[in-house]
């Protein structure tokens, strides 16, 4: 497979940086959506608790005013011309709207607020509720239904008078529907909320927004479906007017009927798209201006390699015409010599040349025998030191021939670690080089002598260690490794050329 260019590498390591970034980016904007979506809910639900605690004290109230009504004895005792004149005083506290009904048993108006002629008022239309109340003796709160008198839609609070321990009467207050519609307004946040009162039935009185289309209708079905499973929940719905909604709604034990309330899910999720967009947009651009720094940088180093190149070039050919011409000048100077000292003038120039190749190609830098061989071998000197021993000069080694002297030396060690000298607790490790110079060229000869180990057999096969050692130093250190199984321990010889590593 090819080796990717500069350009297309530089612009990978852009966008390996500054992708990972956007995407982290992102991630905190839907975390922010997520918290978001959790704290509006939180909201909700208070909302719905508060209203409903609202919802309560008010009916509360009205159901003790009744109550205090049903206690004067001119109800009591049927004088409902003087009762008329208490009772106005009850209706002031809620507008001219307000309307208070008396009625027996089977449902025949002995009293109302808005006339005195009761002999022409129908019966109660909600004789269920009025059954209710005489047979519980206890407050009672109506769903939603058309009023007899006023013919519209209406809830009542019911309440029963009582004397001498029976019921007589049931006295009935209709309060004004804005009365509820004034109290969701009051409580509602903002525009993008949605807040209902129901009755038991899940049939809207009060509601914002739209209260003029929607009083006196069901509510959504994704609401309806779960409004009588729970007292109280937090869940997805679409209102009526199809706007998806996270809604909670919460029922009143007293008064049975149920509070909902609802914040519009575009009210959280278009910040969440601006938010995604602006991140995109500001990733967008640090990854295009990224992209042409890297291509610009790209072009940059590019000429500056060929540049390099042309320069290592023009060098390389003076150095050979210079070298050529000196080859020339001693073929003709040393025409009388002897054929050996010719081959050791013409060897020396021909190293100089190698060396020259080497250094135009590596910026070399110097390591040392002794340190290469301690960090290859400080894990078996931490606990006895003594039992491995080096002697030898100074030797400087170029990297690659530091790297391959490493390998080996650590192939010698694991064996010895494993079968050898350092197999058990008496064994030891000498470990000695030099040197030596042939023809002119430095060679390295490195031995490695075991003794005290376990007793030493030839192996009838060879292991890929072994096979290790010998093509390192035959094929990549120009030398060669040998191993011979002493009586006494096993003895390895590295031989390799330090020709031109000097540098």
């Amino acid at each position: 497979m090819p080796k990717p260019s500069l350009p297309v590498r530089l612009a990978l390591l852009v966008a390996g940086t500054t992708l990972p970034l956007i995407i982290f980016a992102a991630a905190l904007v839907f975390n922010d959506y997520e918290q978001d979506r959790k704290d509006a809910s939180q909201r909700v639900l208070e909302t719905v608790r508060s209203i409903r605690l609202v919802l309560d004290a008010e009916m509360q109230r009205m159901a003790g005013g009744l109550q205090v009504l049903a206690l004067t004895n001119t109800l009591r005792s049927g004088d409902f011309e003087n009762f008329r004149r208490i009772a106005s005083g009850f209706l002031d506290q809620y507008g001219k709207d307000g309307v208070v009904l008396v009625a027996d048993r089977e449902g025949r108006q002995l009293f109302s607020s808005v006339t005195s002629d009761t002999a022409s008022l129908p019966l109660r239309n909600n004789r269920d509720i009025v059954e209710k109340v005489f047979a519980t003796r206890t407050p009672q709160y109506s769903n939603l239904f058309i009023g007899a008198v006023k013919k519209r839609l209406i809830v009542t609070v019911e309440v029963p008078v009582l004397r001498d321990g029976e019921v007589i009467y049931d006295i009935s207050f209709s309060p004004p529907i804005e009365i509820f519609q004034a109290i969701i307004e009051k409580q509602r946040p903002s525009q993008d909320w949605t807040i209902s009162i129901f009755d038991g039935e899940g049939i809207n009185f009060a509601r914002v927004p739209n209260p003029q289309d929607t009083v006196g209708k069901r509510a959504s079905p994704s609401l309806y479906a779960e409004m009588f499973r729970r007292p109280e929940a937090t869940l997805q719905t679409v209102s009526l007017e199809g706007v998806p909604l996270i809604t909670t709604f919460a029922r009143s034990s007293f008064t049975g009927w149920t509070v909902a309330a609802g914040i519009a899910e575009n009210s959280l999720v278009g910040p969440l798209w601006r938010n995604l967009a602006i991140t995109s947009v500001i990733g967008g651009i640090l990854l295009l201006t990224g992209l042409a720094f890297a291509v610009r940088m790209a072009t940059t180093i590019a000429r500056g390699e060929m540049l390099h190149d042309l320069l290592i070039e023009e060098l390389n050919h003076r150095v050979k015409n210079t070298l050529a011409i000196l080859q020339s000048i001693a073929t003709q100077t040393f025409r009388s010599a002897s054929k050996t000292e010719r081959e050791k003038f013409e060897g020396r120039l021909g190293a100089l040349a190698e060396a020259h190749n080497l250094l135009s190609k590596e910026k070399w830098q110097g390591s040392e025998l002794q340190d290469v061989v301690g960090r290859v071998l400080q894990p078996y000197l931490l606990n006895n030191p003594d039992r491995m021993r080096m002697f030898g000069p100074n030797v400087p080694l170029s990297p690659r021939l530091a790297v391959v002297l490493s390998m080996i030396v650590h192939e010698i060690a694991t064996n010895a670690a494993k079968y050898g000298a350092l197999s058990n607790d008496t064994g030891t490790v000498t470990l000695d080089w030099e040197v030596l110079t042939e023809n002119a060229k430095p060679n390295l000869r490195l031995i490695w002598t075991e003794t005290g180990g376990p007793h030493v057999t030839a192996p009838i096969q060879r292991g890929f260690g072994s096979r290790l050692i010998e093509r390192s130093a035959r094929d990549q250190l120009g030398g060669e490794a040998t191993v011979d199984f002493l009586p006494h321990g096993v003895v390895y010889t590295i031989i390799c050329s330090l020709d031109g590593e000097e540098g």
